[in-house]
């Protein structure tokens, strides 16, 4: 039987993991390993000053205490989960990870980490927060096509499930990253003692959501796979850079 071990960062209890452990139990052996609290945003921060405790609570699932999803997979891997499992699994993220949002989303580095560690590695997300049945039983859809053909790219395949009943889902679709704009705003407030409080506002708006982008796909009621790669070369640059460093004369070969 495949074993799965499933983290997100929107916490162990959060409605999308749940949901995706109750369906995943269906067919396949699954350990949870998750964050104690909502880490959304930590991309993939590990925690290197302080040690860290695991909970092991009342239906199984481990919570990390202040754990990161990173740490979450890495210790999950390395050291608790035994047997070591053959898959990580990432969600179901309340929200969309699309375009830019891969950069910042901890559901996306859980699955980056368990691909760094030599696993087949998915991240799902939900465009919304209602319909969690149809992210868990697409998720379920792509693990039965992963065991019968297994899929030896070596990438994260980063999916994105448009909030819709599961019967209304279009089809799916292999999509790039869109972007959005540069998000700017910060509000502050100040506290009654004189220090000033900051609060990061919300994501920029969408900038490209041309054809082909997860954005697009979402949008139009199918599911998106963009498979990710943890390689963050500019190979098309490199060469550009060469030939500026030669005009320097600082270049070493």
């Amino acid at each position: 039987m495949l074993k799965i071990l499933l983290s997100n960062d929107d916490g162990v209890n959060a409605p999308g993991i749940q949901t995706l452990a109750a369906a995943l139990r269906q067919y396949y052996h699954v350990q949870v390993i998750a964050p104690d609290r909502n880490r959304s945003g930590a991309s993939n921060a590990l925690t290197l000053d302080k040690p860290l405790r695991i909970q092991t609570l009342s239906n199984g699932d481990l919570s990390v205490q202040e754990g990161t999803p990173t740490d979450c997979v890495y210790i999950g891997v390395n050291k608790v989960v035994r047997p070591r499992p053959d898959i990580v699994v990432s969600g179901i993220n309340c929200g969309p990870n699309l375009g830019d949002d891969v950069i910042y989303s901890g559901t996306v580095a859980a699955a980056t980490e368990g691909r760094h560690l030599g696993l087949p590695s998915i991240a799902v997300s939900l465009d919304g927060d209602t319909h969690y049945e149809s992210a868990a039983r697409v998720t379920c859809d792509i693990l039965m096509l992963l065991q019968k053909s297994p899929l030896r790219a070596g990438n994260i395949l980063n999916i994105n499930v448009p909030d819709i009943p599961y019967e209304d889902i279009k089809g799916i679709k292999v999509t790039r990253c869109g972007s959005r704009h540069a998000a700017s705003e910060v509000y502050s407030l100040e506290d009654p003692k004189g220090n000033m409080l900051y609060w990061l506002g919300p994501v920029g708006e969408i900038r490209d959501a041309g054809p082909g982008t997860d954005f697009e796909a979402v949008q139009h009621g199918y599911v998106s796979i963009t498979p990710l790669q943890v390689d963050l070369t500019a190979y098309k640059t490199h060469t550009l850079v060469e030939e500026w460093l030669e005009k320097s004369g600082v270049l070493v070969k």
